[in-house]
């Protein structure tokens, strides 16, 4: 349910926030049995290559899945996005295939990815922040384990290559994480370029309710946590969660035509319901039909 919306369906670059559907492909092959966390990946030349966020992979160095996911989720690392996809597709470009048909099947209607880490200039790289909201919730959903790595401030990796073994310190790059807030936040992904300006895909939690807050394009980081913050506290300022307390008991239903004169019915589960309108959830009534 969208609580508030402005040019929600404005193409934009989306930066490092292209890492959530990359994250979501990785999460699908490790549901689907093609690989797991425990898996090791070797680093090629061409991840290597890559510029911009990175946590400085050496070419022929060999990392854990679930360690290159935490490259990816705390430090954006862009070279550990490219050894993931080449690692479950074979190519980058092959990957970046999935990707868009991962995201057709999600209705994201008005994006087109480029690469698997959002690092490329080609202007057909764009998204939109209903989109970016769309495989968020999707990501979440699907795999509420990320919460585990997006809440991670900072953790140290191991390089381990020709020239030895040495720590490398991962530090989130979602400072709002870090903010003071009426609201447990627990991620998600930032993303920061001169094209894209600076993104966040921001998730958080309050009473049971979960919001998920796109910012696209702000000046500088400052203003997206702040703007990201602003909305959160609007959307859980706006939402009250009703849960039923007590199910009440249903009698038995009369069969025509069966060989039970009757059947028990029961209740599957208690009824729950979010409010964005300020309704009186007081005066919530339960009948059963039959």
């Amino acid at each position: 349910q969208i609580i508030y919306e402005k040019q929600a369906d404005e193409q934009r670059s989306p930066a490092s926030i292209t890492k959530i559907m990359t994250l979501i492909l990785i999460f699908d092959a490790i549901d689907e049995g093609k690989i797991k966390m425990t898996d090791e990946v070797v680093t090629s030349a061409y991840a290597k290559s890559m510029g911009g966020s990175q946590v400085f992979l050496e070419e022929g160095e060999v990392q854990t899945v679930e360690t290159l996911i935490k490259c990816i989720v705390i430090a954006s690392g862009n070279d550990a996005s490219v050894a993931m996809a080449e690692y479950i597709s074979g190519t980058e470009e092959a990957f970046v295939e999935e990707m868009n048909k991962r995201a057709e099947g999600l209705g994201m209607t008005n994006t087109h990815f480029s690469d698997c880490c959002g690092l490329t200039e080609d202007p057909d790289h764009l998204t939109t922040a209903r989109d970016i909201a769309l495989m968020t919730r999707e990501l979440i959903n699907c795999y509420p384990e990320i919460h585990n790595y997006s809440t991670i401030w900072m953790e140290n990796i191991t390089h381990v290559t020709k020239q030895g073994t040495k720590e490398f310190g991962l530090a989130n790059t979602n400072k709002l994480l870090k903010m003071a807030a009426d609201f447990q936040v627990t991620g998600l992904k930032t993303g920061s370029t001169s094209r894209a300006k600076y993104c966040l895909s921001a998730t958080a939690q309050k009473d049971g309710i979960r919001l998920i807050a796109v910012i696209m394009a702000a000046d500088d980081s400052k203003v997206r946590v702040r703007d990201a913050i602003t909305l959160l506290n609007y959307g859980f300022g706006k939402c009250q969660k009703y849960t039923e307390k007590k199910q009440k008991k249903i009698s038995p239903v009369e069969v025509r035509g069966g060989r039970e004169k009757q059947v028990k019915v029961r209740q599957q589960g208690a009824f729950t319901y979010v409010d964005t309108t300020g309704a009186d959830l007081t005066k919530i009534e339960n009948k059963t039909r039959k």
